[in-house]
C-alpha cells in the first residue's frame, strides 16, 4: 500500500458543503492501489463516551495519471462531524486513516478524527443560480460590429481635454476597426438566435488604446463605442431576452492619463497619489522600461497598488457603482494573480451587496484554488481546459487515455461545484483561434466545441469562432468579426448550445468515464443530474468504428454522439 500517496485535508477541494445538510468528502490515492475505501462518521460532539459512528462507502469517481479519486456523500442532521477513513488495497491489507495517521485499529480518541466543526450556511459555496445554465458569448467590442451584421472597419481619434487646467492637456481615445455599444445591441437577436444567454465584454472604459486595458476613467464608457446610455440601452435589451452581461474590470493597472497617475507625473513625490500605485521610483523613468512596477513592463500600464485602503475603495466604488447604475450582471477582472486577496473579498462583498447574483470570475492562467474558497472568485478562466483540448482534438499528440486523465486532474483539483462554474473556452483575446490550431480542419474544431459544450464547466465562445474565423498572431484573432461568412459551423455551433441549454444533466451532472479505446481514440463518458442521465461518445478518428456500450453504436469519423 503506497501510504505516502493518501491525503486527505478537511475544507476546500477535500470536504466540503454541497447543502446545509450535506457534505462531500474526497479521499486521493496513488493510482490503482486501494480496492475500497469507506468513510466512518459520527457526532463530534456525542455526548456518549463511545462515538457512534455511520459506515458510507466510497466510489472511485476518477483518475488521473498519478492518482485515485474516492468520493462520497455525508447526508446527516449532524451539525459537527468527526471521521475517519478504512482503506483496503488489493492484497486484503486494511488500514484506518484519521488525523493521527494510519493505524491497523481504529482505537483513537475523537479528537484525533478528521474533524468538520460545524456546518455553517455561511461557508457553503453558492453559485448564482442563473450562472449553471450559461453559454457565454465573448466580445471584443472593437473588432465585433458597428451595425446590424455588421463593421465598419474604420479607426477612430477622439481627443478630450482632462482636468482642471491647460496644463493637463489633452488625452486621445482611439479605436482600429470601429466596433461600438449600438453594434452589440443590434446583433443581440443573432447572440440569442446562436444559444448564449451571457455576454462577456473586454474592456468599454475610456482607455488610450483600441484593447482598452489602460483605463483613463473606470466611471465612463469610451467615446469610441458610445456612452453610459448607450450601455444602458444595451443592458436593458440583453436582460429582455434573457441574456446577461458581465465586464471586464481591469484593477491590477491603469493607464497614463489616469487621474492619479498623471498627478504623480506633474508633482512627483509631492503628488498625494504616490502611494496608490505599487513602488514607484524618483525620477520617474519610462525608457528603456519603466523604473516603477506595471504591467509586463508596459511603461503605459503603472500597477495599483490594490493594498491601499483609498485604491481599494475607489474599485470597490467602481465595481458598485456599473452593478447599481447600468445592472450588470457580473465581473471579469483582469490579472487577478497579481491582485493582492484581500483586494478581492472586499470586491466581491461589494458587488454582491449591491446584487446577490452578481458573478465574479478571474483571469488566472494557472491552478487557481486559493482564489476559489468561497470568499473572492466564484470562477477563473480556466486554461487548462485549452491545452488539453489543444493536445487531444488539434494536434493529436496524446491518447484517449492522457486526455482522460488530464481532464479528471482538471476537474478533482476543485470542489466540484466550483469545477462545474470554471470558465471553460477554445480561445480568446489573448491567444491564438483553435481552428489555426487545428491547421483549418474544421471537425476538429467542432469536435472539441461538443466536448466543451459536454463537459463540467461555462462553455465560452469568442466572437467569430462560430464563423470559422482563424488567426495566431493578435492582429489576425483580433480582426474584425466576418460577419458574411457562411460556413456550417455556425449552425453546428447553434445545435449544441442548445444541446447544452436543454440538459441539467450536461450543465450540472457528474462526470464519469465510461470508455477508452487509444487504438481507436473513441472516449466516452456519462453526466448524470437526479434522474437524467447522458452518455457522450466522442470518435477522434479516421475511422468508422461501432461499439457497444448498453446499445450498439456506429460512430462516423470525427463524430460525436449522445445516448440517452
Amino acid at each position: 500500500m503506497n501510504l505516502p500517496a493518501i491525503s486527505h485535508v478537511p475544507f476546500g477541494k477535500d470536504a466540503y458543503m454541497i447543502k446545509e445538510d450535506t457534505l462531500v468528502v474526497v479521499l486521493k490515492a496513488a493510482k490503482g492501489d486501494l480496492k475500497k475505501v469507506s468513510l466512518f462518521f459520527g457526532d463530534r460532539v456525542d455526548i456518549h463516551k463511545e462515538i457512534q459512528v455511520n459506515e458510507v462507502p466510497m466510489e472511485l469517481t476518477g483518475s488521473d495519471e498519478l492518482y485515485d479519486y474516492f468520493e462520497c456523500i455525508v447526508s446527516s442532521p449532524l451539525t459537527r462531524i468527526c471521521y475517519y477513513f478504512q482503506i483496503e488495497d488489493f492484497f486484503s491489507v486494511s488500514l484506518f486513516y484519521s488525523e493521527y495517521g494510519f493505524t491497523e485499529q481504529m482505537n483513537r480518541q475523537r479528537i484525533e478524527y478528521f474533524q468538520y466543526p460545524y456546518l455553517r450556511r455561511e461557508d457553503m459555496i453558492e453559485m448564482p443560480e442563473w450562472t449553471k445554465d450559461m453559454v457565454m458569448y465573448q466580445i471584443f467590442p472593437d473588432s465585433f460590429a458597428s451595425e446590424k451584421g455588421g463593421i465598419s472597419g474604420q479607426s477612430k481619434r477622439i481627443k478630450e481635454r482632462i482636468g482642471a487646467d491647460e496644463t493637463d492637456g489633452l488625452v486621445e481615445y482611439r479605436s482600429n476597426l470601429g466596433g461600438n455599444i449600438k453594434g452589440i445591441v443590434e446583433n443581440l437577436d443573432y447572440i440569442e438566435d446562436l444559444g448564449a444567454n451571457c455576454i462577456y465584454i473586454n474592456p468599454i472604459f475610456k482607455a488610450n488604446s483600441y484593447h482598452k486595458y489602460d483605463t483613463v476613467d473606470y466611471m465612463d464608457i469610451d467615446p469610441c463605442f458610445g456612452t453610459i446610455d448607450d450601455f444602458k440601452t444595451l443592458v436593458k435589451a440583453a436582460h429582455k431576452r434573457g441574456i446577461k452581461i458581465i465586464l471586464d474590470g481591469v484593477f491590477n493597472h491603469c493607464g497614463p492619463d489616469f487621474f492619479a497617475f498623471k498627478d504623480v507625473l506633474k508633482k512627483g513625490k509631492e503628488s498625494k497619489y504616490v502611494d496608490w500605485f505599487y513602488k514607484l521610483r524618483f525620477p520617474i523613468e519610462t525608457k528603456p522600461y519603466p523604473n516603477y512596477e506595471a504591467f509586463a513592463y508596459v511603461a503605459s500600464m503603472p500597477k495599483l497598488n490594490t493594498g491601499n485602503p483609498e485604491v481599494l475603495e475607489y474599485c470597490c466604488n467602481v465595481g458598485r457603482f456599473w452593478v447599481r447604475e447600468c445592472g450588470i450582471d457580473g465581473w471579469r477582472m483582469d490579472v487577478a494573480n497579481e491582485i493582492n486577496h484581500e483586494f478581492f473579498r472586499e470586491f466581491k462583498k461589494a458587488i454582491r451587496a449591491e446584487n446577490p447574483d452578481s458573478f465574479l470570475i478571474g483571469e488566472i492562467w494557472e491552478n487557481s484554488e486559493n482564489w476559489l474558497l468561497g470568499d473572492q472568485f466564484d470562477s477563473t478562466m480556466n486554461y487548462t481546459f485549452i491545452s488539453v483540448c489543444k493536445e487531444f482534438f488539434a494536434e493529436e499528440s496524446i491518447n484517449v487515455q492522457q486526455f482522460d486523465e488530464k481532464i479528471q486532474k482538471m476537474i478533482h483539483r476543485y470542489p466540484y461545484p466550483v469545477s462545474l462554474a470554471q470558465m471553460n473556452f477554445l480561445d480568446t483575446h489573448d491567444v491564438g483561434r483553435f481552428l489555426s490550431f487545428c491547421h483549418g480542419d474544421e471537425r476538429k474544431l467542432e469536435l472539441a466545441l461538443a466536448f466543451m459544450m459536454c463537459a463540467p464547466g461555462i462553455p465560452s465562445i469568442f466572437y467569430g469562432d462560430e464563423k470559422a474565423m482563424e488567426g495566431l498572431e493578435e492582429w489576425e484573432y483580433r480582426r474584425p468579426m466576418e460577419w458574411d461568412r457562411k460556413t456550417s459551423v455556425f449552425d453546428f455551433y447553434k445545435k449544441w448550445t442548445h444541446i447544452r441549454k436543454g440538459s441539467k444533466a450536461l450543465s450540472r451532472g457528474n462526470y464519469r468515464t465510461e470508455y477508452i479505446d487509444n487504438e481507436n481514440r473513441v472516449y466516452a463518458f456519462s453526466r448524470q443530474y437526479e434522474d437524467e442521465k447522458k452518455t457522450v461518445i466522442f470518435n477522434a478518428s479516421e475511422k468508422q468504428v461501432c461499439l457497444n456500450l448498453g446499445k450498439n453504436v456506429n460512430c462516423a469519423p470525427w463524430s460525436v454522439a449522445i445516448l440517452e
